[in-house]
């Protein structure tokens, strides 16, 4: 006896958090989502934007996308990206579905606020998103993607915590060079849970009898202003400042642990480049009035640095037949992520946020306590624990905003099985093309490097 074709079909663009969320709670409502992924694997920053130290957080993450999107009424595309493969507006107007969703991150990084530093992406200045990825990926035998070097005495700009995970790469790596150097093998895992004083003593070694000079962020507020730890909204003068005291602990305890250094209070204004390669930046001293950094006219220095990493956060990207307001999307209704001009399409997670780092988000009004950043970072002295508890906070608006896609869903006219079999032939034949040819679990073994880190 043939199955009934489906009433509602869901199309999810993005198959990680957010979107692999949206598609079990459709599948429980009784619809079916179509999940189309630009990658092979659908683990987005848990994978790529998660520094690989986090070796329990992404497991466990892996585990609950991969029970969501192995469920029979979610069929996967892997290696379709919307606005490249299939037009936006075709997917939307021309392919029948239901609805639209756009869960797909925030994968673009903001540019350096400098004109003319793009043109050194890759001779002297690097990015926070292909950096993080670089160095997840780059031990495997199979990967194909930039290689990049990481050196003693790199610049970072930044302030929030994506630029301590940069930071926290810098310094793990340049320490495992030079202790390899001397004849010391140390793993990455050891540095990152110990800490470098920690691990040097154990060598008969000290952070000053390496030579490093280490890397070095520059912010352009100042430490009790970085964005590590968020106050409750109408949070009184005293709650206010004791937040500010314990970013300034946060900051300070991984200075500690990472040998990494701050200079608070600088905002880049200038390139110095030196035979077509970027080889430092000029701030601006700034103060700060009224939560901004302001420019202190006549106060600048110029920093020489071997490489510049920015990491000020990170922006969907541009999509045609979408419009954007800066660097955001234009949502009609920001809380469903709706698009003028589009009324079957929503939005969910940091496709909405434009928050890169998937510790960051906040939608929602949901609230991070200090303590669980600093097990998130490292910096408690255990195994990470709590980690799962902080990203399960920070990310509790994707359940939010699929459970009101869903019911939004529910209340359409449902499709005509000749409606859906069309529907559902493009799907099979666009899996066809990519070669989607088997189960999802048999597809993730399939495309899963056997050394990924």
């Amino acid at each position: 006896m043939n199955q009934r074709p489906p009433e509602i079909i869901v199309a999810i663009v993005g198959g990680a958090t957010a979107g692999a969320e949206t598609a079990g709670i459709l599948a429980d409502r009784g619809a079916t989502a179509v999940v189309f992924e630009q990658n092979a694997r659908p683990y987005g920053k848990i994978e790529d934007g998660l520094p690989r130290w986090h070796v329990k957080l992404r497991r466990k993450e892996y585990d609950i996308i991969n029970e969501k999107l192995g469920r029979p009424d979610v069929l996967f595309v892997p290696r379709t990206k919307i606005g490249r493969d299939i037009a936006f507006p075709t997917l939307v107007n021309e392919w029948g579905f239901s609805a639209v969703v756009l869960a797909h991150g925030a994968w673009r990084d903001r540019p350096l606020p400098i004109e003319g530093a793009n043109l050194y992406i890759g001779r002297g200045l690097l990015y926070q998103n292909a950096f993080i990825s670089w160095f997840n990926h780059y031990t495997e035998k199979s990967y194909a993607g930039p290689q990049y070097r990481v050196v003693d005495g790199a610049i970072v700009v930044g302030g929030g915590l994506a630029s301590i995970d940069v930071l926290k790469v810098l310094q793990v790596e340049t320490v495992r060079e030079e202790l390899a150097r001397r004849g010391i093998v140390e793993d990455m895992l050891a540095i990152e849970h110990d800490g470098i004083p920690a691990v040097l003593a154990c060598h008969g070694l000290t952070w000053q009898s390496l030579g490093l000079k280490g890397a070095t962020l520059f912010y352009r507020r100042r430490i009790e202003d970085m964005p590590l730890a968020q106050s409750r909204e109408g949070a009184d003068a005293a709650r206010q400042q004791k937040l500010e005291a314990t970013r300034r602990r946060i900051v300070e305890k991984a200075m500690q642990k990472y040998c990494f250094s701050v200079r608070p209070q600088r905002a880049p204004i200038g390139l110095i480049v030196e035979q077509e390669r970027l080889v430092g930046l000029r701030f601006q001293h700034t103060r700060v009035e009224g939560g901004r950094g302001v420019p202190i006219d006549g106060e600048a220095e110029d920093v020489r640095a071997p490489l510049v990493v920015s990491s000020i956060g990170s922006v969907p990207e541009p999509m045609a037949g979408v419009d954007q307001d800066g660097a955001l999307y234009r949502y009609v209704d920001p809380d469903l992520g709706r698009l003028e001009g589009y009324d079957t399409v929503f939005s969910t997670g940091n496709v909405v946020t434009g928050k890169g780092n998937i510790a960051a988000s906040r939608k929602h009004g949901v609230f991070v306590s200090t303590h669980l950043v600093e097990k998130f970072l490292g910096l408690d002295g255990g195994d990470h624990d709590g980690e799962e508890a902080f990203f399960q906070a920070t990310s509790a608006n994707a359940e939010h905003a699929a459970r009101r896609i869903a019911d939004w869903s529910a209340g359409r006219r449902r499709l005509t099985p000749p409606q859906a079999e069309a529907v559902l032939a493009r799907v099979r034949a666009r899996q066809q093309v990519v070669e989607y040819d088997c189960s999802y679990r048999e597809w993730i073994t399939r495309v899963t490097p056997p050394d990924l880190g």
